[in-house]
Formats: structure tokens, sequence, C-alpha cells
């Protein structure tokens, strides 16, 4: 069963994104994260998600390349920008606004360095494993002292598994086991998520609908895979945590509830789920990267709901934690 899965895959499956040297495109990196794992932590944000949910709160993460963005509040108006790109791919147009040539744009970033007020943004810069482990090293005490360490997000890390590997084996092996943890929405090929997992201590692997076809619409993917990828980890014994992203009239139904926290509990070792309830904080980024938002003015989720929700799982018998 799994040999006829996994030999039908779509190409784009496999690690998709070009590590030109060995490096990975980073976004963020975030010190001193109590949410994505046990203790303080560094999360290491990557770029590129094979998944486009509605509610997404970071846009910025699902394109598998660097991406220029302007903020139209910092800017100071000096039109510095238009004389630092090389390749004359800005303009300004009526009342200051500066418009990108995505045809010219390369994305060399230097129109962002040269921008005195920050409104140029590159999101996403390829990064060497040494590059990042040294700033992730300045989390070194907390770490030690709390039983955190090194997560990574994103996006989808696992969609730069080469990547991801070596950072997780170079800091296992340089900080002597610290803990690792990977937040992954679990679309991808098993022997990806296997090698990847030899590194990890923890799984935070996203559920965001048990029905397939309302799956699809939500995000783009079936949830085939994703289910299938999470009995596999439960049953080779590795660390797992559950998380529902939840959104009011999407995934909050009882059923969808109840049929979550099913799945949750036949897996080995899994007896927590963490809810994290949708909120609006990054809505404005899609005005600024020209997307639309499939879900605006939709309001964040209040604190009965969210109550709800966590009832509705407890009864199953799940420990429950909100917000991770």
């Amino acid at each position: 069963m799994h040999k006829q899965l996994y030999t039908q895959l779509p190409k784009h499956l496999t690690p998709h994104l070009p590590t030109p040297d060995g490096k990975g495109l980073i976004f963020d990196i975030r010190q001193y994260s109590i949410h994505d794992g046990p203790g303080v932590r560094t999360t290491v944000f990557f770029k590129g998600c094979p998944l486009a949910c509605r509610w997404c709160c970071n846009p910025e993460s699902q394109a598998g390349q660097p991406e220029l963005v302007w903020v139209r509040e910092r800017c100071l108006g000096c039109d510095l920008c238009l004389t630092a790109c090389p390749r004359e791919a800005l303009h300004a147009a009526a009342g200051g606004v500066k418009v990108i040539d995505p045809q010219r744009c390369d994305r060399c970033g230097q129109c962002a360095e040269r921008c005195p007020g920050e409104a140029l943004n590159l999101i996403g810069r390829w990064r060497s494993v040494d590059e990042v482990l040294a700033e992730v090293a300045r989390d070194a005490l907390y770490f030690e002292a709390s039983g955190g360490g090194l997560t990574l997000s994103g996006g989808e890390p696992l969609a730069q598994a080469d990547f991801a590997a070596e950072l997780l084996r170079r800091y296992k092996q340089e900080d002597k086991g610290a803990h690792t943890a990977v937040e992954t929405c679990g679309f991808v090929e098993w022997p990806v998520l296997e090698r990847v997992g030899a590194h990890v201590d923890l799984f935070l692997y996203d559920i965001k609908h048990m029905d397939p076809a309302e799956h699809l619409r939500l995000t783009g993917r079936d949830n085939r895979l994703i289910l299938d990828n999470a009995r596999r980890l439960a049953a080779a014994g590795h660390g797992l945590v559950i998380r529902l992203p939840l959104i009011a009239g999407v995934n909050d139904p009882r059923d969808n509830l109840e049929a979550t926290a099913e799945f949750a509990r036949a897996l080995p070792g899994v007896s927590r789920i963490d809810l994290l309830p949708y909120h609006r904080l990054g809505e404005p980024k899609y005005q600024r990267l020209g997307k639309d938002y499939a879900l605006k003015g939709a309001p964040a989720l209040a604190s009965e709901a969210v109550g709800r929700a966590r009832d509705i799982l407890e009864a199953q018998g799940l420990e429950v934690a909100v917000g991770g």
C-alpha cells in the first residue's frame, strides 16, 4: 500500500527548492521563543510551503524564493532605493508609491539595504548551516537552563530537507544532543520525513481538517499523505504532538473535532492536542505581498469558541493545550 502511494506522488513533492552551495532559504530566526516546543528555543523559519492554507498568518513563508515587499507606512520618501537598484526594477508612482517590476527584479536586496526606513524588505535569504548555527548559539545558556533548544518552522522546513537534516545533525552534534523540534504540515514523502526524523526529538504536527475533500479546498492538497505520515511517525516511536489551527466555521464543528480526537487517540504515544486559535495578525501582510486574503474581515476566534473546542477534545480523553 505504501509503496504504491509513494510511487504515485507528483514530482513537486521532492525537496523542491534549489540549495546553492548547500544553503537554505530562511526568512526569519527568532530567539527566546516559548511556543514552539519545550523550554526557551530559537525558531528558524524556512521559506517555501507545499500548502496554501486560507488562514495562513505567514503568507511570506509560502513562495519558495526570496520576495521583495514595500511597506508604505515606513517609507520616508527619500527615493534612495531607486538609485540603489542595479536593474532599474523600482520606480515611483503617484503619491510616492514604489512599484516593483517583477520582470526586472532579481531580488538582490540592494534596495532594501539602502532603505533607511526599512520600507523595503527582502523576505528570504540564502543562509549556510554555519550562519544559522551562529545565531542559534546565542541562546545556548537559556536552552540548558530551560530544557529548550532548536525548532525548525516555516513555511515547511521539510521542503528543504537536505538543509534541514544537515542543520539538525550539526546542532545535535555540536550542542551535545540539545532538544530539536520540527513544525510540519506532513505533506512530504515518507523517506524524507524518516531521514530528517533521525535528528528530531519532537514533531509538532499540523492536522488542519479530517475530511480529504475539505482539506483540499482549504489548503490546495488533500490530507491522505499527511495522515499516513502521522501514523508512521507514531508507529516509529517519534515524539509527536498534534496541533489543530482552529478557525471558526471551518474546522471547529463538533464532527470534525471528534474525528480529529479519534485520529489522535489512535496514534501510539500521542495524548495531547495543541489548539492554535485563529487570529488576524497576518492579514496586513497579504496586501503588502499583493495577495488576496480569503478570510478578510473574519473575526478572531472568541474565547468561548476556543473553550467549547477544548471541552469537546478533552471529553474524548485528550490533554489539550491552547496556543501550544
